[in-house]
């Protein structure tokens, strides 16, 4: 059922006000996904008349414009990576969830060097659990994990952090052997949040000596060497956040999680409750209140940018494999474990013949786009193409006007 409101018709009403008043700020990146969410299912991309075969009822289906930061087109690109990620799950292994957190005054600069730095921030979460996790006092043991992006806090502020998915275990240096962690234990937080304190400033300092940086507005002066370090200074003694909540009840309680986190985009339409032409109203989580569900207002033009806040560079990969779940040996690796914790591998679901996307949908989800909305009874069937008034990109480019 379509959301009473969406981001696309704040976009629609407001972008051109917002374009004109912040032409120089607005990046191409971000321009793309606004065009690409105000066009999306409108008969600029094209659409689809449908009939059904017991009713006779017809209906115009619109096609999305499949950019990563729309509210509308993440349902199938999430139930197929879930598909495949189902085939890597272990049973009778426990879950942990793990988040690393960049301080706000780091954070400042992440923004001004979204590739750079957030390709740091992936690098040193990763080497931090794999170098502890590999340490013999803690777990000895090699791990795999996914790390998943995400750069936004619930009142949609820049807030950069990961989530970790990692199973509570790995392979013994030798490969013979499965050494498990303590149930509902995996490795100290303390221990973690220094590693990757260190790990995160020896690679921004790095960065910062091979002019690898950008600094803007109020960040300008530390284009200078002893400015930058003494900026760096507080944060290199600070305490950085990093979370591991409890496990996981099980494998199916992993793909739950991941089906909730993985293909997010910074606000969706069901959190929208109001906008007047001049200001929208959303629903927002306040975790420093215990969750509390609260209403916040914001004008037209700083929904936009906040929104805008969360667009990623052109071609960055958010969601990455770690350890034995990296691309280059995963299918080896997760034999080697399987054959440690004596499990067989999990049947993967057979694609049909001629499968198109709502039968893929369908399959996936157990719910069906072909369900006539009239009679209940019957199958829309596609009987006539209507091609949009814009060329249309392959699958995972962005629309532009």
């Amino acid at each position: 059922m379509r959301p009473a409101l969406e981001v696309a018709d704040i976009f629609r009403q407001s972008g051109a006000i917002f374009r004109q008043a912040h032409a120089e700020a607005i990046s191409r990146a971000q321009r793309r996904v606004m065009s690409a969410i105000e066009l999306c299912r409108t008969a600029a991309l094209g659409a689809h008349l449908e009939q059904c075969d017991a009713c006779g009822h017809q209906r115009i289906s619109y096609d999305s414009c499949r950019n990563r930061h729309c509210p509308k087109c993440q349902s199938l690109a999430r139930a197929q990576w879930l598909e495949r990620r189902h085939a890597e799950l272990l049973p009778r292994v426990e879950y942990f969830h793990v988040v690393f957190t960049l301080p706000e005054s780091i954070a400042a600069l992440a923004y001004q060097n979204k590739r750079v730095l957030y390709d740091i921030l992936f690098r040193a979460s990763a080497e931090t659990l794999r170098t502890i996790a590999a340490d013999p006092k803690h777990l000895g043991a090699e791990i795999g994990f996914l790390t998943i992006l995400h750069t936004w806090g619930q009142n949609l502020l820049h807030h950069p952090h990961v989530h970790c998915v990692v199973p509570g275990g790995g392979i013994s240096p030798d490969g013979e052997r499965w050494i498990a962690c303590r149930p509902g234990f995996f490795l100290p937080v303390r221990v973690l949040s220094r590693l990757f304190r260190r790990l995160f400033l020896d690679e921004l300092c790095r960065a910062f000596d091979a002019g690898m940086l950008r600094f803007h507005g109020q960040l300008e002066p530390l284009h200078d060497a002893r400015a930058f370090a003494a900026w760096l200074a507080p944060a290199a003694r600070s305490e950085w956040v990093v979370y591991a909540k409890p496990p996981f009840g099980g494998a199916e309680h992993v793909l739950d999680y991941l089906g909730r986190y993985t293909h997010r985009v910074a606000i969706s339409n069901n959190r929208l409750l109001a906008f007047d032409g001049r200001s929208v109203q959303f629903r927002w989580k306040d975790y420093r209140h215990e969750s509390r569900q609260r209403c916040m207002t914001l004008t037209a033009d700083q929904f936009i940018r906040r929104f805008l806040l969360h667009v990623l560079p052109d071609g960055f990969k958010r969601i990455r494999s770690y350890g034995w779940l990296a691309n280059c040996h995963r299918a080896d690796k997760l034999a080697t474990c399987r054959r440690l914790l004596g499990v067989e591998a999990p049947a993967a679901s057979p694609a049909e013949p001629g499968e198109d996307y709502r039968d893929r949908y369908q399959r996936l989800t157990g719910k069906s786009l072909r369900d006539c909305p009239v009679c209940g009874k019957g199958h829309m069937h596609r009987i006539e193409d209507m091609p949009g008034s814009l060329p249309r990109a392959p699958p995972g480019h962005h629309h532009a006007r």
